[in-house]
C-alpha cells in the first residue's frame, strides 16, 4: 500500500478566497443581480470562470465580498453542476451555478440532464452576449454569443428565460428559484446578457419583496382518491409498497415506517434514489439494487395491492417482474412526475397501469393514509425475513478483490464512523446496504452519465460537513476518471471526503452488453473486453488524486491492505483531508446485480 500525502497548509477554510474590502454600494446591473442571490439566501454559487458573466463575478467578489453566496471554483462546468446536484441531494435546496456563454453550457449539459432526471433543483445562471452586436469585441464575443441559448437545455430544464433588463432579470431569477423548488423539482436556466450585467445603474433598483412571492404549496391528495386507496389497502391480503422519489425528512421517513407496519405490507426500495426506508426492517425483505432483484419479482407477482410512491420506472419494474405482463394487483400510483414530462426526453419511462392514480406528493399521501388506516391483521404474506446472500470469498485466481468482499470490508470497517454513502457503483451488492436513516445513502445521479460521481461527492460532502457524518463516495473507475478534477475543488475548499474507487480497469457495464450481444449473435464472448479495458498501461488513480492535492492511497489489491488503507483514510478525513483509495477489484458485478442487469438487457 502506498500513501501519498499532499503538501500541508495552515490555511483554514474560512481564510480561502477572501477579497480585500471594497465599496459595497450597488452601482452596476450585476450588483443588483448579486443582491438578488443573497436575498434568495443562496449559500453557494459553483462556477468555472468565463467572460460572459465577468460583471456578475465582480459583483459577487467586490460588492458582496464573496459571502452568501460564496463561490466554489470548479475546473469544468460539468463538475460545477454536479457539485450543485450533490449539495441539493443532501439539503433539498438549490445551489446556483454560473455557466459561460455557449461553450460553458455545452460542457455542462450532461450534468444538467442528470439533475433533470433526478428531479433535483438548481438555479443555472448563464452569461451571453453582448446581444447588441455593436458592443461585441472582435472574434471571441461573436463565437460565444447565441440567439437562444436556452434551446440547448430546454428539453431537460423546467424553465428558461433570457431577460432584457435588470428588473426583468431580477424577476426571472425569483421566478426560476420558485419553479426549481416546486415539485417535481428540477434545474432552471436564466441567461444574463453581458450588457445588463455591466450597465451602470441610474438609481437604486428595488429588489422584489421575497416574503410576498411564496412558491406554491403542493396540492393535497384528493379525498376521494385517498378513500379509495385506503379501502383497497384495508382489504389487501398481500399489500406491497414500492418507495421511489420521496423526501429525506426524518418525519416522513418515520411516517413511511408507521404506515408499512400498520398495513403489514412488504416494502421494496432501490438505489436510484437515496435511502427511503430502513433496509434491515423485517418488512423490507429484499436487498436494494439499481434494478429489481429476483427476490423482489415474486413480491410484485404475488401482491394483490401495489402502492407506488413515485417509483422510478413503475411500468418497467412491473413488466420485468411479471415476464412482460401486467400484474393482477390493484395499482395505486401517487406521483407528481407527469407535470414535467415532455416530448424531448424519454426519462418518463413506459406508461404504467394505475387503477387509482393521483397527482400529489407521495409523502402527503402517506400522512393522509395514516389518518384513516387502522391496524390490519390476517395478512397472507409469509413471515417476513431478510434474504441474505453468503459473501463471496476472494478466489485465488481473481485479479483483485471480489466486489462482495470489498463491500463487506467497507461496511464493517466504517460502521462505527457514521458513514454517509454519497454514491455506490452499479455493481454494489445490495445485502451490504444497511440504511437506517435518510443520510445513510444519498442516491444516484439520475441520468446515468459518467463523470457525475466526483462532483456530486464534493457537493454532498460540503453539505454534510455541518453534520457528524463521514462522507464516503464509492465510485467506479470510469466515473472517477472522467470527473477526477472535482477532487481539486474539494482539496481547495478543505472539504473532508473519502472517495473509494472500485477499479476493475474496465468500462465493465459495457463488457456485459458486448457479451450479451455476442451470445445472441453466436460470436466469441471472449472478445468482450476489446475497446473496454484500461489496463495497458494501468491507470494510477491514487497518483491522479495526488495531482489534485488530495491524499492518494493505493493501489491496494488484497483484503488486508484494503482494511489498513481504510483505517488510515478515515483518520485523514476526520482531520479534514480529502482522501482517495484506489482499490483493484475483480472485473465482475455482485452476483445478484449481474443477474438483474441481464434480465433488464433486451434480447
Amino acid at each position: 500500500m502506498n500513501a501519498r500525502m499532499p503538501d500541508s497548509t495552515d490555511a483554514s477554510a474560512s481564510d480561502i478566497e477572501r477579497p480585500r474590502p471594497s465599496d459595497g454600494t450597488a452601482r452596476f446591473g450585476s450588483d443588483a443581480l448579486a443582491d438578488m442571490l443573497r436575498a434568495l439566501d443562496v449559500e453557494f454559487i459553483a462556477l468555472t470562470p468565463g467572460a460572459s458573466f465577468r460583471g456578475l463575478h465582480d459583483s459577487l467578489v467586490n460588492h458582496l465580498g464573496n459571502e452568501r453566496p460564496r463561490m466554489l471554483l470548479a475546473v469544468h462546468e460539468e463538475t460545477a453542476v454536479a457539485i450543485a446536484h450533490g449539495y441539493a441531494r443532501v439539503t433539498g435546496r438549490p445551489m446556483a451555478v454560473a455557466l459561460h456563454a455557449n461553450v460553458g453550457l455545452m460542457h455542462a449539459t450532461m450534468a444538467i440532464f442528470n439533475a433533470w432526471c433526478d428531479r433535483v433543483p438548481m438555479l443555472l445562471l448563464g452569461g451571453v452576449g453582448p446581444m447588441d452586436a455593436v458592443q461585441r469585441r472582435p472574434w471571441v464575443d461573436w463565437i460565444h454569443t447565441a440567439r437562444d441559448l436556452g434551446a440547448l437545455v430546454r428539453g431537460y430544464t423546467k424553465w428558461d428565460d433570457q431577460p432584457s433588463s435588470v428588473p426583468a432579470a431580477l424577476e426571472a431569477m425569483l421566478r426560476g428559484w420558485q419553479i426549481a423548488q416546486t415539485a417535481p423539482q428540477g434545474p432552471v436556466y436564466v441567461c444574463l446578457d453581458a450588457t445588463i450585467q455591466e450597465q451602470p445603474l441610474d438609481a437604486t433598483v428595488a429588489l422584489p419583496d421575497i416574503a410576498r412571492f411564496r412558491r406554491p404549496a403542493t396540492a393535497a391528495p384528493p379525498a376521494e382518491a385517498v378513500t379509495q386507496a385506503a379501502r383497497a389497502l384495508a382489504k389487501a391480503k398481500r399489500p406491497l409498497i414500492l418507495i421511489g422519489r420521496v423526501s429525506n425528512a426524518r418525519d416522513d421517513w418515520r411516517a413511511r415506517v408507521e404506515l408499512t407496519e400498520r398495513l403489514g405490507a412488504r416494502v421494496v426500495t432501490d438505489l436510484k434514489t437515496g435511502a427511503t426506508f430502513p433496509t434491515q426492517h423485517p418488512l423490507h425483505p429484499c436487498a436494494p439494487g439499481m434494478f429489481a432483484s429476483s427476490d423482489a419479482a415474486p413480491l410484485v407477482r404475488d401482491a394483490d395491492v401495489i402502492l407506488s410512491l413515485d417509483w422510478i420506472d413503475l411500468a418497467g419494474t412491473l413488466k420485468v417482474a411479471c415476464n412482460g405482463e401486467w400484474p393482477a394487483a390493484t395499482i395505486i400510483q401517487c406521483s407528481l412526475d407527469a407535470y414535467c414530462h415532455n416530448g424531448y426526453s424519454m426519462d418518463y419511462q413506459s406508461l404504467p397501469p394505475a387503477d387509482i392514480s393521483m397527482l400529489a406528493s407521495p409523502d402527503a399521501l402517506v400522512r393522509a393514509l395514516l389518518e384513516v388506516a387502522g391496524p390490519r391483521s390476517g395478512t397472507e404474506w409469509p413471515t417476513a425475513s431478510q434474504s441474505q446472500s453468503t459473501p463471496a470469498t476472494n478466489a485465488p485466481d481473481a485479479p483483485g478483490i471480489r466486489i462482495e468482499e470489498m463491500a463487506r470490508v467497507t461496511v464493517d470497517t466504517l460502521a462505527v464512523h457514521a458513514p454517509s454513502y454519497i454514491r455506490l457503483p452499479i455493481g454494489w451488492p445490495g445485502q451490504f446496504c444497511r440504511f437506517d436513516d435518510p443520510l445513510d445513502y444519498i442516491g444516484f445521479d439520475g441520468g446515468g452519465g459518467l463523470a457525475s460521481g466526483p462532483g456530486m461527492a464534493v457537493g454532498a460532502a460540503i453539505a454534510l460537513s455541518r453534520t457528524d457524518r463521514l462522507p464516503v463516495a464509492i465510485l467506479g473507475d470510469g466515473d472517477y476518471l472522467m470527473g477526477v478534477t472535482a477532487i481539486w475543488t474539494a482539496v481547495h475548499y478543505r472539504v473532508p471526503l473519502l472517495v473509494i474507487v472500485a477499479n476493475n480497469h474496465s468500462f465493465f457495464n459495457d463488457e456485459l452488453h458486448q457479451e450479451r450481444t455476442a451470445r445472441v449473435r453466436e460470436r466469441p464472448v471472449e472478445n468482450r473486453w476489446i475497446g473496454m479495458r484500461m489496463s495497458d498501461p494501468p491507470l494510477d488513480l491514487a497518483r491522479l488524486a495526488e495531482g489534485q492535492g488530495a491524499i492518494g492511497i493505493g493501489p491496494v489489491a488484497d483484503v488486508a491492505a484494503y482494511e489498513k488503507a481504510l483505517v488510515s483514510a478515515v483518520e485523514q478525513v476526520k482531520a479534514g483531508a480529502t482522501c482517495v483509495i484506489d482499490v483493484h477489484v475483480a472485473p465482475e458485478y455482485a452476483r445478484a446485480v449481474s443477474s438483474a442487469l441481464l434480465r433488464n438487457i433486451p434480447k
